[in-house]
């Protein structure tokens, strides 16, 4: 028997992340393919917070997830702080919910209490492990008399709740990514529905909550398909109809090994900090498992929502490729107006401790730099000369661009350069080619020490660009500081 059923009318999806610490960059794409399936299908995006594992949970998690979510603009339409008339969102306020369901599961005999220790299911685990079986319970608890359970509850000793899988056919269900899928029940557990402390395991809550919220599409990683089968067994134990389900392909690394922190960084929140933007990060996380279907890599949030579809997420994991993002990221800068540009290049220096400078000189740096930054902190780290006069020489260039005439060369620079009455970049270089001339010498042997006494370095934006934005009376004390200065 196949248990699945069409998908309901009103779309209704959800991200129910765990407050473990922060958000994994495969929950952002979780997060992601959620949001865009609703808005592309006109349905509703629900943050459910799954905070049951106590053990786990990290004081602070939750405010940082939302404001994660909130920086990469997938904003949800009910959850907390947002509201909605199926809350509430946050599972530690829904215990009484999931016992109440517990006990029908109990009075079904659909689910049993396991009295067992800790002790002696860990004994049980390694002598499984010896004779190289699947570790599973051996349903000792499933065999008691209800004599017995009325004595063992009586007297006080701790038990969890149990789903009772059934041994009679395979369990199998439809996905949306991977199409039929099939697990035979010697491969189910019984698997924990209710802790000894009261709260209830993820594999109930979720299916409980999922139901409740009218979650009409359950779109999460390819982890959780071994766990499906349990969901599916729990919604017919109830009597409900399935969602729809959708498992999203792996993250990997580039030798195809999952994505962790132990070969970089996997939180969302670093690359946030290192200055990526967040639409390339989003742009970059959807195209982990999804593309439209043509050569089309640069999206904005809005392009997406027109354009996902779970028709078109591949089933092989996907190569978390940080080239690209870099990439990306230079090509959503490159989009950027001047004025948005220059509202975050002056958020950067005030955070950076810089002194406050004249918007038209930072025009001025942004226009010489925009084809060259990749980052906003590109604009200090790569070009620092635009923020304070060089303080030391790159030693290679003095090598390879300086000499003994160097000196005298900007001095006839700066006699040049101080006849000129509000220059443009043109009138520095008619100036430099003036002072060449009167040299004998060619534009070249000027350019170089030019560059190397204003900038500090040998590359970058065209000379006289640099010179016009720092303007004529740095630009003099930057020579006569490299003639004293560079031996």
């Amino acid at each position: 028997m196949l248990f699945w059923f069409e998908a309901m009318n009103d779309v209704r999806v959800r991200f129910a992340p765990s407050p473990t610490g922060y958000l994994h960059v495969g929950g952002l794409r979780t997060a992601l393919y959620n949001f865009l399936f609703a808005k592309g299908s006109g349905g509703k995006f629900v943050l459910r917070v799954e905070d049951t594992d106590r053990s786990r949970y990290v004081d602070g998690a939750v405010e940082n997830l939302i404001n994660t979510l909130c920086w990469a603009g997938l904003e949800y339409d009910e959850g907390p702080n947002a509201g909605g008339e199926f809350g509430p969102y946050v599972q530690s306020e829904r215990l009484d919910i999931y016992k109440n369901h517990v006990s029908t599961l109990i009075e079904k005999k659909a689910a049993y209490r396991c009295f067992c220790t800790p002790e002696r299911l860990e004994q049980m685990r390694k002598e499984l492990e010896k004779k190289k079986l699947t570790p599973k319970y051996d349903r000792t608890c499933l065999r008691l008399s209800e004599k017995e359970i009325e004595e063992s509850l009586a007297s006080g000793k701790p038990y969890v709740v149990r789903m009772r899988v059934p041994d009679d056919a395979p369990i199998r269900f439809s996905d949306m990514v991977r199409g039929d899928v099939e697990f035979s029940p010697e491969q189910i557990d019984d698997q924990v529905l209710l802790k000894s402390d009261g709260y209830p395991t993820y594999h109930l809550a979720n299916v409980v909550d999922d139901h409740l919220m009218k979650i009409s599409h359950v779109i999460r990683g390819e982890e959780w398909l071994s766990s499906t089968p349990k969901h599916v067994l729990l919604y017919r134990f109830f009597g409900w109809e399935l969602p729809n389900f959708a498992h999203l392909p792996l993250l990997l690394n580039p030798d195809r090994s999952k994505l962790s922190k132990r070969q970089g960084d996997v939180a969302v929140e670093d690359y946030r900090k290192k200055g990526y933007l967040p639409e390339a990060l989003a742009n970059f996380v959807a195209l982990l498992g999804w593309n439209p279907g043509d050569d089309r890599e640069i999206f904005t949030l809005k392009e997406l929502e027109k354009e996902f579809s779970l028709e078109k997420v591949n089933k092989a994991g996907a190569i978390f490729n940080i080239e690209k993002l870099n990439w990306l990221n230079f090509q959503h800068l490159r989009r950027k107006t001047d004025d948005e540009v220059l509202a975050m290049l002056k958020e950067y220096l005030s955070a950076a401790g810089y002194q406050p400078l004249e918007d038209q000189y930072l025009r001025g740096v942004v226009a010489a730099m925009r084809e060259r930054v990749t980052f906003v902190k590109d604009y200090v780290e790569k070009s620092p000369y635009f923020f304070q006069a060089p303080k030391e020489y790159d030693p290679d260039v003095i090598k390879k661009r300086w000499d003994p005439k160097s000196p005298d060369y900007l001095r006839e620079l700066v006699s040049e350069f101080s006849k000129l009455e509000y220059p443009r970049k043109e009138d520095y270089e008619a100036a430099l080619k003036r002072s060449a001339e009167s040299m004998k010498v060619g534009n070249g042997e000027l350019i170089h020490p030019l560059r190397l006494a204003v900038s500090g370095v040998g590359e970058g934006p065209g000379v006289y660009e640099i010179i016009y934005i720092l303007g004529k009376e740095e630009t003099l004390r930057r020579l006569n500081s490299a003639i004293e200065r560079i031996k």
